[in-house]
């Protein structure tokens, strides 16, 4: 079984690219509702709380992991992997498989993100280790709104004034690198206009599930969702992304 973690619903778009590279596998989604957002928690916070998500999805038996979380660095899901017998194949996280696809490119790269993820450094140092530099911006509210259901002019809004002082010819490509953000790709598309690109790194981190848990991962195509805190805008994103899936949504304290 494959488990997914992540502070809320922006897990899902991940999922959602998942499930359709790999429909047969068995999938267990952790929405850690009751603690989101992660983007504005400190380091220490997020180690007990990716702990905890880590120790419950294997309780349940997941023994492939996605990090579906830019909030939760890599070398935080490295640290653990003693701690919880992990072999490193079994585990993948967001910044990898978007370092890798860019790896060669020559495009002008703006990452937008949490101030965790800005924080950590991580994104930067990786990029830098494959010998390129890119410019970052954080949105501190954006997560947040998109989690718990704000209108679409308020998270417009906090991604205009976020751009307010970027000039759009800096950058050919924009990464969104919180996995919320792809929720609001029509508010980004506003405000960049309809013709910047814009990366969905979700993509990418499928292909590399397939690559590294498929035949491994087959299944029965059982999909489970656990949230810590119940929430009207979660079951309406799984309504919405996965229309066709027979699950269950269960809430945990």
């Amino acid at each position: 079984m494959i488990g997914i973690f992540d502070s809320g619903s922006g897990g899902l778009t991940v999922m959602r690219a998942i499930r359709d590279r790999l429909p047969s596998s068995d999938i267990l989604y952790f929405g850690d509702i009751k603690n989101a957002p992660y983007g504005s928690r400190s380091r220490e916070e997020l180690s007990v709380l990716t702990v905890q998500a880590i120790k419950y999805l294997q309780d349940q038996g997941a023994g492939s992991l996605v990090s579906a979380c830019n909030s939760v660095s890599a070398s935080l899901a490295v640290s653990l992997f003693d701690a919880f017998s992990i072999a490193p194949q079994s585990l993948i996280e967001m910044v990898g498989p978007t370092v890798a696809y860019f790896r060669n490119s020559k495009a002008r790269i703006l990452l937008c993100a949490t101030p965790a993820t800005i924080q950590s450094g991580i994104y930067q140092n990786a990029f830098l280790m494959v010998g390129q530099k890119i410019e970052t911006v954080a949105l501190p509210n954006l997560a947040g709104a998109i989690e718990f259901g704000a209108p679409a002019d308020e998270i417009e809004g906090n991604i205009r004034q976020a751009f307010e002082n970027i000039s759009h010819d800096s950058f050919d490509v924009l990464i969104l690198a919180c996995t919320h953000y792809p929720l609001a790709m029509e508010s980004f598309q506003k405000v960049l206009g309809t013709g910047k690109a814009i990366f969905d790194p979700a993509t990418v981190v499928a292909e590399r599930v397939e690559r590294q848990f498929w035949p491994r991962e087959a299944g029965d195509s059982k999909t489970r969702f656990v949230i810590s805190k119940d929430s009207d805008a979660f079951r309406g994103l799984v309504s919405r992304l996965f229309p066709d899936t027979t699950c269950t949504i269960e809430v945990i304290e």
